[in-house]
C-alpha cells in the first residue's frame, strides 16, 4: 500500500478541523469537484486522505495526512489558504522522466496486443504517473493477419498549456474549454501526417538547433525537446540518434513497416531488449516489463539503434578516445571548466521544481556551487540540495558544510541501518540487478529519491561519471601507467549502463524523479578522456596530481567573475569517499553482518550448486541473488547482470595492478568493492 503514502513508511498525522455546512454536497455530488479547493491540493501531493461528514449544524473535515517527510508536512493554517493558481510553465519544458514500452512484429490481433500492452504499461507507471499514451500499427497497412507493432507510454507531466493549434481551435468551436489547460506533451508524439509514432524517454539538449536542420517548415504540435525526434527521423532517417545531444531511450514506428529504436552514448536512461517466441522484438525502459513475453532479454546497449532495415544494432557512437592513441592533448584548465559549466547549463532546461543531490564530495559539491552561481547571475531562485545517511555520517557533515558555503535550502535525511535492510528488497526490485555495489548504494539513493519526490521536486542533478571518466576510484592509484589507466578509464565509462547508470535512472524514478548527470555530458567527455592520460595519474607528495581526480579540482580551484570561488579547499581536495561508504560505514558492516546471519554455512557452501551463473563470492552477493531470482527467475534475466572479481569498483582487468589483490581472486578470497578496501583510503581496512 506505499502507493497510498508514498513519501515514508512512517506516519506523521496532521489534523484539522475545518467547519462547513451540512447543506454542502459531498465531494461525489458536485461532480467530482472538491467542496474545498484550498484542501485539494494537500491530498493530491502528499499522502492518503480521509474525509468524515459529522451530523449537526456544523460538521467536521478530518484530514489524515500520512507522511515520512517532515519537509512535506505542511502548517494546519495551509488548509485555510485560498486555492493556489498553477502556474504556467513554458511548454517548451514539458519533457520529463518516462517509461515507454514497445514491440516490432507481434502475431497477436489488435485488441489482443492492445490489451497486453496496457498490462505491461502498469508495470513501469512509476516512471510516470502522470498519464498514459498507447499507439499500435500494422506492419502491412491494409493486408489482413498482418503483424502488428505498438508504442506504450507512462509519462512523468509538467502543467502546461495545450499546443496543438488544431486541438485548441477545436475545443474553443466545440465549447469544450476545460480541454484548454491541460497535460499536455501527451505522447506517443507523432510526425506531421501521423505516419509515425514515437515514445521517448529522455532530454533532448539541443533541439532548438535540430529545429533549425529540419527541411519541413509545418507548425510542430508541440513544443517538446522531443518532437525534434520524429521530425528529424522522417528527414534523416537511421541517422537521427547520432544528431542528438541529449540522454534518451525511444521507440519510433511508422504504418509503412518502419520502426527504429536508439539509446543515448552513455545509457543514461535504461533501456531493454527481448525476442519473443513469435519472432517479435520488443523494446522497455526496464526489464519487468519483458519477462513474461520474452525469451531472451539483453540491456540495449549505449550509443547504439536498432532498425527495421537491417534488423540488428548499429552502433553509431564511436568517439576517437575510445583507443588510447587519440588521448594526447595538453591539459587547459579553463576548456575544461567551461565545458563543465556549459554541460550543466544545459541540464537546468527545466520549469519545475528541481534540486541537486549532495553528498558533500567533490562531484556533486562541484555541481551544487556551479548551478547556484548561475541562478544568482540570472536572478533564479537558487535550487534546494538534498543529503542522506546514517546520522552523524560522513556525507552529512560534509554535505551541511557546503550548502552552508554555497547558501542553499538544504535538506538532511537520515535511515538506520535497519530501514535500508528493510528497502533492499525493493530496491532490488526496482534496479533490477544483483550485483552488490549498485545495491549498496542504490538503497540510500532510493529511500533519498522518495523523500525528495514527496516535496514536489521532479527534476535533480547528480554527480555521476566523473570517477570513470577522470580516474576517480582509489584503486585508480594502482594504475602502472596512463596507458592503463585510459584504457582502464575506458572500460569503466563503457560499463557505466550496468552499474552507475543503471542505479541513479532506476533508483530515482521508482518516484517518478528524473536524475540528469553533467559529467557525463558527450562535449566533457571528449574534452577529458581526449587529454594525455598522465595528466590524470596520481602522484602522492608530489605539487600537482598528488591526489584522484586532480585535474578538474585545480580546474575549479579558481575565483569566478565576481572574485568568488567555487568551493572551499577541504572539499575541493576531499578524498574520495564512495557513495555507499559516505552514507556510514556502519550501513555497509551492518548489510554484511545481517546477511551473515541470515545466509548460513550451509548454504553458502553449496552456492555454486545453486547460482552456477555468476556464482556469488559472499553471503551479502548471495542474499542480493536469492531476492533477484524471486523477482526474475529466468535465466535470461540472470544475464543481463555483469560478474567478476572486483575490488573498490574496479574492473577485472584493474585488479592485476595490485599482487595482493590478483593472489586473493586466484585464491577465490571475497574481494570487497568498498573503498575502504584500498590501502590509500584514510580508515582502510584489513580485507584480504
Amino acid at each position: 500500500s506505499s502507493h497510498r503514502s508514498p513519501s515514508g513508511l512512517l506516519p506523521l498525522i496532521s489534523i484539522k478541523l475545518i467547519p462547513f455546512r451540512t447543506s454542502d454536497p459531498l465531494p461525489d455530488q458536485r461532480n467530482g469537484s472538491d467542496p474545498l479547493p484550498a484542501f485539494s491540493h494537500v491530498a493530491r501531493d502528499t499522502a492518503s486522505s480521509t474525509m468524515v461528514r459529522v451530523l449537526g449544524s456544523y460538521s467536521a473535515l478530518l484530514v489524515g495526512l500520512l507522511s515520512l517527510s517532515l519537509a512535506v508536512a505542511l502548517p494546519t493554517s495551509s488548509l485555510l489558504q485560498q486555492p493556489r493558481v498553477a502556474q504556467r510553465f513554458d511548454p517548451l519544458r514539458l519533457k520529463g522522466g518516462c517509461g515507454f514500452l514497445s514491440v516490432y512484429g507481434s502475431s497477436l490481433d489488435h485488441q489482443s496486443l492492445r490489451m497486453k500492452i496496457l498490462e505491461l504499461q502498469r508495470l513501469i507507471r512509476h516512471r510516470g504517473p502522470d498519464g498514459s499514451g498507447i499507439h499500435l500499427v500494422p506492419l502491412e497497412k491494409d493486408v489482413p493477419g498482418s503483424r502488428i507493432s505498438a508504442l506504450g507510454h507512462e509519462r512523468l507531466a509538467i502543467v502546461g498549456a495545450m499546443d496543438d493549434p488544431q486541438m485548441r481551435k477545436e475545443a474553443r468551436i466545440s465549447g469544450q474549454h476545460d480541454k484548454l489547460h491541460t497535460l499536455s506533451g501527451n505522447q506517443p508524439l507523432f510526425s506531421h501526417d501521423r505516419s509515425l509514432a514515437l515514445a521517448v524517454n529522455g532530454e533532448i539538449y539541443n533541439h532548438e538547433d535540430l529545429k533549425k536542420q529540419v527541411k519541413d517548415p509545418t507548425p510542430w504540435r508541440t513544443r517538446s525537446d522531443c518532437e525534434s525526434i520524429i521530425h528529424l527521423y522522417a528527414e534523416v532517417g537511421d541517422r537521427v540518434a547520432e544528431m542528438l545531444d541529449g540522454d534518451f531511450a525511444f521507440a519510433i514506428a511508422g504504418d509503412k513497416g518502419e520502426f527504429y529504436a536508439a539509446r543515448d552514448p552513455m545509457g543514461v536512461d535504461s533501456m531493454y531488449m527481448g525476442w519473443g517466441n513469435d519472432g517479435s522484438v520488443w523494446f522497455a525502459s526496464e526489464m519487468k516489463c519483458l519477462i513474461k513475453d520474452c525469451q531472451r532479454i539483453e540491456q540495449f546497449p549505449p550509443g547504439h539503434y536498432w532498425s527495421h532495415k537491417t534488423k540488428q544494432l548499429t552502433q553509431y557512437y564511436k568517439p576517437k578516445w575510445f583507443d588510447v592513441a587519440h588521448a594526447q592533448e595538453k591539459l587547459n584548465m579553463d576548456l575544461i571548466r567551461n565545458t563543465l559549466l556549459r554541460s550543466i547549463e544545459k541540464r537546468l532546461m527545466t520549469d519545475v521544481p528541481y534540486g541537486v543531490l549532495l553528498s558533500g564530495g567533490l562531484d556533486s559539491s562541484l555541481v551544487a556551487s556551479c548551478v547556484v552561481k548561475m541562478c544568482d547571475k540570472i536572478g533564479k531562485p537558487r535550487p534546494a540540495t538534498f543529503s542522506i545517511g546514517l546520522k552523524g555520517c560522513p556525507d552529512l557533515i560534509n554535505a551541511r558544510s557546503v550548502a552552508d558555503m554555497i547558501g542553499t535550502e538544504h535538506h538532511e535525511f537520515h535511515f538506520t541501518v535497519e530501514e535500508g535492510i528493510d528497502a533492499v528488497q525493493d530496491v532490488i526490485y526496482h534496479l533490477e540487478t544483483y550485483d552488490v555495489t549498485t545495491i549498496r548504494a542504490g538503497t540510500p539513493m532510493f529511500l533519498l529519491a522518495r523523500k525528495i519526490k514527496a516535496m514536489g521536486v521532479k527534476m535533480v542533478l547528480s554527480g555521476e561519471g566523473a570517477d570513470e571518466e577522470l580516474g576517480g576510484y582509489l584503486y585508480f592509484h594502482k594504475a602502472p601507467n596512463g596507458k592503463e589507466l585510459h584504457e582502464e578509464c575506458v572500460r569503466k565509462i563503457k560499463g557505466l549502463y550496468l552499474f552507475d547508470c543503471l542505479r541513479a535512472n532506476k533508483a530515482t524514478m521508482a518516484w517518478g524523479l528524473e536524475a540528469r548527470v553533467p559529467f557525463l555530458d558527450k562535449d566533457f567527455l571528449d574534452v577529458v578522456m581526449s587529454l594525455d592520460p598522465d595528466c590524470k595519474m596520481v602522484r602522492k607528495g608530489e605539487k600537482t596530481q598528488f591526489i584522484e581526480k586532480w585535474v578538474v579540482r585545480e580546474a575549479f580551484n579558481i575565483k569566478d567573475e565576481n572574485g568568488k570561488i567555487y568551493l572551499p579547499a577541504e572539499v575541493l581536495f576531499r578524498q574520495k569517499e564512495q557513495f555507499s561508504d559516505g552514507v556510514g560505514y556502519d550501513w555497509i558492516d551492518g548489510l554484511k553482518a545481517f546477511t551473515n546471519k541470515v545466509v548460513d554455512d550451509m548454504m553458502f557452501a553449496f552456492r555454486a550448486d545453486r547460482f552456477p551463473h555468476n556464482t556469488p563470492g559472499t553471503k551479502e552477493a548471495y542474499y542480493s541473488r536469492m531476492i533477484f531470482e524471486q523477482y526474475f527467475p529466468n535465466d535470461t534475466a540472470l544475464k543481463t547482470v555483469p560478474g567478476g572479481p572486483s575490488v573498490a569498483c574496479s574492473t577485472a582487468k584493474a585488479i592485476e595492478w595490485d599482487a595482493e589483490w590478483k593472489k586473493a581472486a586466484a585464491a577465490g578470497s571475497m574481494l570487497d568493492q568498498s573503498g575502504r578496501a584500498v590501502d590509500v583510503h584514510d580508515q582502510a581496512a584489513k580485507v584480504f
